[in-house]
This record gives structure tokens, C-alpha cells and sequence, in this order.
């Protein structure tokens, strides 16, 4: 098996260490996660592997044999279109195609054992490297990170730089090396072109190294999990949330260690004081000894906690913090929505999610006035005072220091600044950087953290999350969660969503729907909805063959059907027929479960069980308002929530005969 073996690897930059003793192993099928703050040295790490960078010591192993695949920073295209770019990275199976063919008109009039013999290493070798179907390859792959058809017959040179890292990421997975090499791969990737990456690289047969700030994704992919901090590499066997869970218990138990040393240390340095000059004065000489011998306990600095809000207070406001009602844009011939409507609620914590394209932040522009809808109408509540975040930072001075940023912009003392810019991981000196020489990512933690300030009760944060690290994204969540206003998020970091969003809209193909939960939630309504779609028109497909062959049966008795029906058999009919479609769909059922592993039948009925939980607590917030009495002093909205509990009441049902049949199978 291809193993990549790396022992002792050191690296510096002058007198600065960057990494010391880095030694892991990577085999074939292995899913490893590269994770650690921006700066700690990943990517230079991984240059490393590449030969791309020189390293200081220590020994990087690959069999000779193994193949490499990596995503090119600074990629070479060529002037063709995207197709013959995609083609480039078949040019030595093209070429085995070409010689292929060669042999073969020679095979046709030359019949010697050596052509013979030259021909049958070809075509071994052409159908090695995947010969017969690479141009099915390049549709599946390219498809699946968002190409289309169109796209295919375009000038590479005239696609945005966010559409060639996915060119070059696309090109690297075409020829499924034995080992993969990605950094960040999901930037510049929509939810969904994420979601089919998972699933490329889950079944991938080879080794794959990531770094990526993606936690979800990690939790998805990576079966290891690689930290490097402190200047060396740490090996966690599991995915994200495993190695988060190890390093918390470390972490406790680290603090037990410290505290019990510090008690041990306190006790001593007292009995040192109390007898150094007595009659015990050898005995504390010895303890001092000991003391002084003692490998102390450091812990790592926690980042600061507090109330962000305590400078300025966001005030109360509406409970209809904001409406869109029958809203539009479009740009040029492009309709980018049409006719929209959405309510955000006081203390909604909204999730806006939706393929790249979708009008999200176009959506995000109108609400807070930047863009005018030419239909319907912008309403914002009483008393709610909007704080954006845009991708650009417009509102950061770049002359200032971090410090001054907040000084001069908020009146605060030199020590409160301090306090708040340590809870977004600017320490020490780090805060006196001029905001003009910051990378993307610190520019955007100090966007964040202003916005935090300005007293706002409604936040608008298009990516809030972009160019940031996991323990940067972390403080972002941290002040989300004590937020006490509204906020309204676009953004492609799941794990960020299911941490701070309790309701999720979703913007496609022009069009919103509500889910009532996080992304997970929404996630599980869709794969719900999509499976009873699909029941729904096999049991239709199967009534309308079974029609079918009724009406052939009928036609070849040859019996003329005269008689008129009257309503009540018509009625009687259709319910008969709706009830075949039932009991059909039922049996489809069975048939599906009977045939289902094991495994994958307990991982049904637990499904079926959260389903159930979740509708019975629908079930309660009905019954909950149809108590209200506002609720039913208004005749219509009482008769509407009267009906929605009927509805529920006949899905839970439907519900628990689902999971009778799924324990009963």
C-alpha cells in the first residue's frame, strides 16, 4: 500500500520557528484533516510535502510509484476553452489514444508478434489510466463543482478568479491520484458543490491531506485529524467534532493538574516560610530545592470572555423587526427574484442559504436600502437600528491601528479596547498593526467586533465567517450567541449555521422557504420532503400503469361500459383507487425495508423516531397557540391554526404507522 511517511520535519524563517519534530504517516484511503490558526505554518507544511518549499530537517518518504494531485495556486491556463483546459490534464492519456489508433492501422496490414506485443502494452496502459472514460470523468467532476455544459465551450481566460480555483481544483481530482492535496478546497464552492465534494472524497480510494477551516466538512470527510500548534503536529483518530471533544478533556484535565499543582505549590512555599529559620530550616531548604526543580504547568491563554454589549446596549424594538413584502430585482434581462416575501421576527436568528448565484446578498442589499426593489415594499420595525456586514469593510479606516480603530470610533479607554480586541485574538503588540497592512481575515475580525458596538439590534452579516480561521470563526459564534437582538446571516459555514440560527430560509430558483430550525433541521426536512416526493410518484407511476392494463383488459373484452355513473360511485371510485395507491405505496415500503441492511434499518427507525419527536413538538406549539387568547379572539387565524393541528395530528399518525412497519419488517 502507498504510504507517505514524514519523520522529524522542522522549518524556519530566520530565528523564527515555524514548526520542530513534525512526524505523521498518510496511507491510501486515508482521510486526514490539517488544521491550526492562520499562521501556525499549514500551508507552508504542505509546500514542503509538494518539494515546492526547502525544509530545515527531518525526511518526507513516498513510494516511488505514487502519484500526486494538488491544487496549483497560480495555475498556467491556456487560451482555449474550458473543455480543452479539462483535456490538458488527460494530454499523456490522449496521446496513448492517438498512439492507439496508430497501431492499429499498422495491425491492419502488419500482423508482426512485435506490433502485436507493442499494441497490448497500449492498451493496458490506456485502459490504466482510465482511457475509455475520462470524458464521462471530466462531465461528472466538473458538473459536480458547478460547470455546465455552456461553460464547457467558454474561453478559460474569461473566467472570474473564484471560477478558475475551481477549475484548478476540478483538474486535480480528474486524475484521482494516489494522494491529494488540498488547501481550503471549499472556498469558492456553494453549499451544494461542497456537499457533492463530501461524497467525491469519502468514496475516494486514495490519500487525501486538508486543510480547511470548514468544520463541517471535516465532520463529513476526515476519519483523522492533524492539529499543528505549539510547533509540532498532534494526531487526533477521528473526525472534527472527536478531536474537539479529546481536546476539551485535555483541556480539563490539564486545568485539574495545574490547580492541584498550584495547591502543592502553595502549601510548600507556606511551611518554606514558616520554617526556614527555625529548628526545620533543612527540611524547607530542601523543599525550596524541590520547588525550584518542579516542571511547572503552563496553561494556553483563553481568549477573553464578557459582555460585548455592555458599551452600548441594543434597545428594544418591534416584534416585526423586518418585512420584505412582493420585492423584485433583476439586472438587465437576468431575473434575480421575483415577488418575494419574508418576516423577520424579534430574537430570529435567521440562516439565508441557497446555491452561488441565488441573490442572496442582492437579497441582503435591498433589505438594508442599498438596492430599490421596483415591486412591492421594504418595512423596517420601530426602534430597529440595522448593522451591516458586507464582503468589502467599508467602514474600516486604513491609516488607523487596530487600536485606534476602536478608541477614537467608540470613545473607550486604551484598556477596554484591549479587553474587547482580545476576545477576537488580537494580543499584545498586534493591536498597534496598521488596519491598511491586515490580511482579509483580520480586517474582517475587526469589521465584526466594531459592528458588535455600534448598538445595533438587527445584524445583516453577508459571510461573516470569510478568510477566517476555526478559532476566529469560534469568536464570532461566541458573540452571535450572546447577542441579545436579530440577525440575518448569509453564509457557506454549516457548522457556523447549526451553531447560532434557529430558523433557516432557503433562496431558490427565485423562490423562499422557511425552515423552522438550523441547518441540520433543514437539511432533514428536505431529505424528508424529497423521500415522500419520490413515494409519492412511484405510487402514482404504478397507479398508471395498473390503469393502463385495466383500460387494455376492457378494450379487449370488448365490453362497452354505458352506464353513466353518478357522483357517489365516482366518489367511491377514486377513493378506491386513492386507497390502492396507499396500500401499493405501503408494500413498495415494506418491500424497501425488508431489503435493507441491518444497519441501515436502525439508522431509519431513528430517524423515524426524531421525525415523530419533532412533529409532537409542532405538535404542542399549535396546541400552545390555539391557547392564546389573541389567537382566538381572531376568528380566521383560529380556524387556520385549528386546521394545522388536524394536519399534524393526521401527520404523526401517519408517522407512527411509518415506524410500526420499520420495527415490525
Amino acid at each position: 500500500m502507498a504510504m507517505l511517511r514524514v519523520t522529524g520535519l522542522k522549518k524556519s524563517f530566520g530565528i523564527d520557528e515555524l514548526f520542530h519534530d513534525v512526524s505523521f504517516e498518510v496511507a491510501r484511503g486515508d482521510k486526514v484533516g490539517f488544521v491550526g490558526a492562520n499562521g501556525a505554518g499549514k500551508t507552508t507544511l504542505m509546500r514542503c510535502l509538494l518539494g515546492q518549499e526547502e525544509t530545515d530537517g527531518g525526511t518526507i518518504q513516498l513510494d516511488e510509484a505514487a502519484t500526486i494531485g494538488y491544487v496549483e495556486q497560480q495555475a498556467d491556463f491556456g487560451t482555449g476553452t474550458l473543455y480543452e483546459e479539462f483535456l490538458r490534464a488527460f494530454d499523456d492519456v490522449i496521446a496513448l489514444g492517438e498512439r492507439k489508433k496508430a497501431l492499429e492501422k499498422k495491425i491492419a496490414v502488419d500482423h508482426a508478434e512485435e506490433t502485436m506485443k507493442a499494441y497490448s502494452k497500449v492498451v493496458e496502459r490506456f485502459e490504466l489510466l482510465g482511457g475509455y472514460d475520462y470524458e464521462s470523468r471530466i462531465r461528472r467532476v466538473a458538473f459536480g463543482l458547478g460547470f455546465t455544459e455552456e461553460d464547457f465551450e467558454k474561453n478559460v481566460a474569461h473566467f472570474s478568479g473564484g471560477q478558475k480555483t475551481r477549475i484548478c481544483l476540478t483538474k486535480a481530482l480528474l486524475r484521482e491520484p494516489d494522494f491529494l492535496f488540498l488547501d481550503e478546497p471549499t472556498n469558492h464552492l456553494d453549499i451544494h458543490m461542497i456537499e457533492w465534494l463530501e461524497g467525491f472524497l469519502k468514496n475516494y480510494s486514495g490519500g487525501v491531506l486538508i486543510i480547511s477551516h470548514d468544520r463541517y466538512f471535516l465532520d463529513r470527510v476526515a476519519t483523522r485529524i492533524l492539529e499543528l500548534a505549539g510547533r509540532t503536529v498532534t494526531n487526533y483518530d477521528g473526525n472534527y467534532t472527536y478531536y474537539m471533544k479529546v481536546k476539551t478533556e485535555r483541556r480539563a484535565a490539564l486545568q485539574s493538574a495545574y490547580e492541584k499543582q498550584q495547591e502543592h505549590i502553595k502549601k510548600t512555599e507556606e511551611y518554606i516560610r514558616k520554617y526556614k529559620a527555625g529548628i526545620k530550616s533543612k527540611q524547607a531548604r530542601g523543599r525550596q530545592s524541590q520547588l525550584n526543580r518542579l516542571e511547572r504547568i503552563v496553561l494556553p491563554p483563553e481568549d477573553a470572555s464578557f459582555n460585548y454589549f455592555a458599551l452600548n446596549k441594543p434597545p428594544e424594538c418591534a416584534e416585526r423587526v423586518a418585512e420584505l413584502e412582493d420585492v423584485s430585482m433583476a439586472f438587465g434581462s437576468h431575473k434575480i427574484f421575483d415577488h418575494l416575501s419574508m418576516l423577520i421576527r424579534r430574537g430570529d436568528g435567521v440562516a439565508l442559504v441557497g446555491p452561488n448565484g441565488a441573490g442572496k446578498t442582492t437579497l441582503l442589499r435591498v433589505l438594508v436600502g442599498e438596492l430599490e426593489s421596483p415591486t412591492g415594499r421594504v418595512k423596517i420595525g420601530s426602534r430597529v437600528k440595522i448593522g451591516y456586514f458586507s464582503q468589502q469593510h467599508e467602514g474600516l479606516h486604513m491609516d488607523n491601528t487596530i487600536l485606534d480603530e476602536l478608541i477614537y470610533e467608540y470613545g473607550i479607554n486604551e484598556e477596554q479596547a484591549r479587553r474587547y480586541l482580545g476576545a477576537f485574538l488580537f494580543h499584545g503588540d498586534e493591536v498597534l498593526r496598521r488596519i491598511g497592512d491586515l490580511s482579509g481575515g483580520e480586517q474582517s475580525r475587526v469589521a465584526f467586533l466594531k459592528l458588535m458596538l455600534t448598538g445595533a439590534n438587527f445584524l445583516v452579516l453577508d459571510e461573516p465567517t470569510n478568510h477566517l480561521d476555526i478559532p476566529a470563526r469560534e469568536a464570532v459564534e461566541e458573540a452571535l450567541m450572546a447577542f441579545p437582538g436579530t440577525f440575518l446571516a448569509v453564509s457557506h459555514d454549516r457548522y457556523f449555521l447549526d451553531k447560532v440560527a434557529n430558523c433557516t430560509l432557503e433562496l431558490e430558483n427565485g423562490k423562499l422557504t422557511e425552515y423552522l430550525g438550523n441547518y441540520s433541521y433543514y437539511l432533514m426536512k428536505k431529505e424528508i420532503a424529497e423521500e415522500e416526493a419520490r413515494e409519492e410518484r412511484e405510487a402514482a407511476e404504478k397507479e398508471h400503469e395498473r390503469e393502463k392494463e385495466a383500460q387494455a383488459k376492457r378494450h379487449s373484452a370488448k365490453e362497452a361500459q354505458h352506464a353513466a355513473v353518478d357522483a357517489k360511485q365516482a366518489a367511491a371510485a377514486h377513493e378506491a383507487a386513492e386507497k390502492r395507491r396507499e396500500e401499493e405505496k405501503k408494500r413498495a415500503e415494506i418491500g424497501r425495508i425488508q431489503s435493507m441492511s441491518d444497519a441501515k434499518r436502525e439508522e431509519m427507525v431513528q430517524r423515524a423516531e426524531a421525525e415523530i419527536a419533532m412533529a409532537e413538538a409542532e405538535l404542542k406549539g399549535l396546541e400552545f397557540q390555539m391557547n392564546d387568547p389573541a389567537i382566538q379572539a381572531d376568528p380566521q387565524q383560529s380556524q387556520a391554526i385549528a386546521e394545522a393541528y388536524a394536519a399534524k395530528e393526521k401527520e404523526i399518525e401517519m408517522r407512527y404507522e411509518k415506524w410500526e412497519r420499520l420495527t415490525e419488517a
